[in-house]
């Protein structure tokens, strides 16, 4: 009989030690892959985040998706197709340059040019104005 109790902890023991033990080369290979979905996939509640370095509940949800996904063979050109059809080219972090998200690509830079213009105008005005005065005080 303490011949089997000693079994038994032995097995025990060595049971606690597997349970403990690094994830497999499989599994670590397959976060990695995670990983880079998720960098690609913008948080749809966050907006201004990856879904690899949002919090939020959905964010999880997707990268839960995703895995599930890349677990099934899937690649991750894929899932993220598979992300876009769900979701729209909003989901990805950097979209592609579209007839759909021309603005997203432009509208930044459009208005800085317009502020600039409306800068450049509003100085211009003001030199007209100052010369305006310089010579009535001159005569």
């Amino acid at each position: 009989m303490p011949d089997l109790r000693r079994l038994l902890a032995c097995l025990a023991a060595a049971w606690s030690l597997l349970a403990q033990a690094a994830p497999s080369a499989a599994d670590a290979a397959l976060e990695l892959r995670v990983q880079h979905v998720a960098e690609q996939l913008r948080c749809l509640v966050c907006q201004n985040q990856t879904i690899a370095d949002s919090h939020a509940q959905l964010a999880m949800d997707l990268k839960k998706e995703a895995r599930a996904q890349l677990a099934k063979g899937r690649s991750e050109q894929d899932v993220v197709e598979f992300m876009v059809q769900r979701y729209g080219d909003f989901v990805l972090y950097r979209p592609p340059f579209k007839a759909a998200t021309w603005l997203l690509w432009v509208g930044p830079f459009a208005l800085l040019a317009a502020g600039l213009l409306a800068l450049l105008y509003q100085l211009r005005q003001r030199g007209l104005a100052e010369g305006e005065l310089a010579t009535e005080e001159f005569e």
